[in-house]
């Protein structure tokens, strides 16, 4: 037997190698377990432009939002966790790198809204007594209408009722008057010219005496008129004015009055969110222009 020299193989050439039966079924069996396995998509990050844009679109979203239903100040809360929420998703992108004048300003703008709904929380739970403040007044006035109703019909009934004795006693003067006037003088008649004469001069001075008496009687009533009208209005004015005040609260208080507050608030959210891009813009063109500068001297 001779001996047989070994052949090596060309340079270059790709060696091939058997893969053992045992090995080859595990990796069959690898395979397999690989099959129906999700593959895990990695999370997709928001370029600046993005989430800029998605910020401003929820803070108009949240500027404009309507509590439909009383008591407002119930939904306060939730739409002060939501506008922070949208704030710090704005804030946790790993590129915005932001400034302390954004801080300061959204920090002042958000304190700024937290007390005027705290306020307008405080005046809500005011409506109760508001509603009493605004029931109490009403009765009150009530009451002087009553009174003066009462007051002015009992001037009336006695003004009727002295006018019209009065004018009684003038009637029954006149009559004498008349019968005084229509007398025949003589002897034979009874009375003389001078008796007659007399007689006439005093039922006339009683005729100008009732007459001046219910004159008087007239201005008197009159002045008591006025001087109970003008004391019913001094009485009813302030009752007035409570009433409108209070009603006008409460009017207030059904309507969600924080809507413009909100509403300010998140323009002036979405102002200091463009105002930091446009330092931040500033900022990238003032630290580009040294290196343009340098590249255009190297060449």
């Amino acid at each position: 037997m001779g001996y047989q020299p070994r052949i090596k193989s060309p340079k270059g050439a790709i060696r091939q190698y058997e893969k053992t039966p045992h090995k080859k079924g595990k990796n069959r069996k690898n395979i397999r377990r690989g099959i129906g396995k999700p593959i895990q998509k990695e999370k997709h990050i928001p370029t600046e432009k993005e989430i800029t844009g998605l910020t401003i679109k929820q803070l108009h979203t949240l500027g404009n939002q309507r509590f439909g239903s009383s008591p407002f100040n119930e939904h306060f809360d939730r739409w002060l966790s939501n506008v922070l929420a949208v704030l710090a998703e704005f804030e946790s992108h790993p590129n915005m790198g932001l400034d302390d004048q954004f801080v300061m300003e959204t920090s002042e703008t958000m304190t700024s809204i937290k007390l005027q709904l705290e306020e307008r929380r405080r005046k809500e739970a005011s409506v109760d007594r508001e509603v009493k403040s605004l029931s109490d007044a009403r009765n009150r006035l009530k009451k002087i209408n009553t009174e003066y109703s009462t007051l002015t019909r009992s001037i009336k009934v006695r003004k009727n009722g002295e006018i019209k004795r009065l004018y009684a006693i003038i009637n029954r003067l006149e009559k004498e008057q008349n019968n005084i006037i229509q007398m025949k003088t003589g002897f034979l008649r009874g009375i003389s010219r001078k008796e007659k004469e007399r007689r006439e001069m005093e039922i006339d001075q009683k005729l100008d005496d009732k007459q001046r008496e219910l004159e008087l009687a007239m201005l008197n009533y009159s002045a008591k008129q006025k001087e109970l009208r003008e004391e019913y209005e001094k009485r009813r004015e302030p009752e007035l004015e409570q009433i409108k005040f209070f009603r006008k609260r409460i009017v207030d208080l059904e309507d969600d009055g924080s809507l413009e507050e909100r509403w300010f608030a998140c323009e002036a959210l979405i102002d200091s969110v463009n105002t930091f891009l446009q330092r931040q813009a500033a900022k990238a063109k003032n630290s580009s222009e040294p290196d343009t500068a340098g590249s255009k001297k190297a060449s």
